[in-house]
């Protein structure tokens, strides 16, 4: 299964102080906005997305079809679809499924056997 770019997703109190804690750590923002309480940020290949208000935990991020600079990755890619049934078919318990018979962007989520959240969150 291709899950796509990984990120770590974080529940975070107060934006700003997040942005200049992980500045510091010598991330740069790529992406998101603080008017709408969340950023995407990058250290080589790192990524880490900081939600305020957004997710009720800190949450593992899959982004199928998508590479570390949020750029696409060639056809040969899973979509959230296919990974939903290949999921249900291991009967993995998903929390969120999205409707198959629909395309483009969709999102699943699932827990872990230690209850930390996974997003599967398709963006094309």
């Amino acid at each position: 299964m291709k899950l796509g770019a990984f990120s770590i997703s974080l529940n975070v109190k107060d934006l700003a102080v997040s942005r200049a804690f992980y500045e510091a750590l010598g991330f740069e923002t790529m992406g998101g906005d603080m008017s709408h309480n969340y950023l995407i940020m990058k250290n080589e290949q790192t990524l880490i997305g900081l939600f305020q208000g957004h997710i009720p935990a800190n949450t593992l991020t899959f982004n199928p079809g998508w590479d570390q600079n949020a750029g696409e990755v060639a056809d040969d890619w899973d979509d959230v679809r296919a990974i939903q049934t290949k999921l249900q078919e291991a009967k993995i318990e998903l929390s969120a499924t999205c409707d198959t018979s629909t395309e483009g962007p969709a999102y699943i989520m699932l827990m872990d056997p230690d209850d930390n959240a996974i997003l599967i969150d398709q963006h094309r």
